[in-house]
């Protein structure tokens, strides 16, 4: 059996998590931000024998900031002899800092009216993302990767938390990395954050009923709707228990958004204004401003998708 490792490397409210797999040819997935490899990866590997220069994978499972921003520094850790891989609808977020801020700007920006958000998103890129670059590979979900010898990972499309959004499955161990397409009731926000939801809903119904994991390793400790977290290893059990809850709650964040959009929406001085009567629907009282600000993402996803369509996100 194929064993992994997480790697953590701490990153103020949060911890980013790495999975190493140490197989023939080690991979790891994610890559937290610019310090994360020298500072966390290496000495976690130098502790149970394995080296940073011997990974030939960086498997990125999506493009935001916290997961790609070490990619370039690992990469230059492993002589750049390891191939760096993405999901061609997230490869811009990994070519161009600048591409963070444009999707801040098409999504959450119009709703925080902060007049430094853009600048504020440009200099956390700047701070965190170690360096932009073209990945060796570019993925659309289906492909098997070799990891040497008879250890095989295939790639499976999940957008929804972002539009590149992809799991990682060891094949024969049904060792599953969703990075942040398993989102359950949020991390350290108190909400789940994704970009379309529709496709989310998809994405977990899809890993719940045709992936089955047996191992599922997720991006941050997200948190039951008590609050209580699940941590970033999840057994069989803990993996269903997990896409279910998650398919549950998207279903009353849905209802409330949905009900809100048809109703109109109404600027007010509420800090969830458009979207305040969701926000008191669903009691959510946490900051919405706060970067990444799953609120706003989520609640435009659904705009967006009505929008789109003329009608609500059906759950049928």
């Amino acid at each position: 059996m194929t064993q992994v490792h997480p790697l953590v490397s701490p990153w103020g409210r949060f911890g980013l998590y790495s999975f190493f797999v140490d197989a023939p040819e080690p991979a790891i997935v994610d890559t937290g931000i610019a310090s994360s490899p020298a500072e966390g990866m290496a000495p976690a590997l130098e502790a149970i024998g394995r080296r940073i220069e011997d990974v030939r994978w960086i498997l990125l499972t999506h493009g935001h900031i916290d997961h790609v921003g070490g990619a370039h520094a690992l990469w230059e850790l492993t002589g750049r002899r390891a191939q760096v891989v993405i999901h061609e609808a997230d490869a811009p977020l990994l070519r161009s800092r600048r591409a963070h801020v444009e999707e801040y700007l098409h999504g959450r920006a119009r709703y925080l009216n902060d007049p430094e958000g853009a600048a504020k998103v440009s200099a956390a890129a700047d701070a965190v993302i170690s360096g932009e670059m073209e990945p060796a590979m570019l993925l659309k979900g289906g492909e098997t990767l070799s990891l040497g010898g008879d250890v095989t990972v295939s790639v499976h499309s999940v957008p929804g938390h972002t539009p590149g959004s992809v799991a990682y499955v060891i094949d024969g161990q049904r060792a599953v990395f969703a990075g942040d397409a398993v989102q359950v009731h949020g991390a350290a926000n108190g909400f789940p954050g994704y970009a379309d939801p529709v496709a989310y809903r998809a994405g977990l119904r899809y890993l719940r009923d045709e992936v089955r994991p047996r191992h599922l390793y997720l991006g941050h400790p997200y948190r039951r709707a008590d609050g209580r977290p699940y941590g970033v290893e999840l057994d069989a059990g803990q993996a269903r228990e997990a896409l279910q809850e998650s398919l549950d709650i998207e279903a009353g964040v849905s209802e409330a958004a949905c009900r809100c959009l048809r109703d109109g929406l109404a600027e007010t001085d509420s800090p969830y204004s458009p979207f305040a009567p969701a926000a008191e629907t669903l009691g959510y009282t946490g900051d919405p401003a706060l970067e990444p600000s799953p609120f706003f993402t989520s609640m435009h996803g659904y705009r967006t998708r009505v929008d789109h369509t003329g009608q609500g996100t059906s759950h049928s």
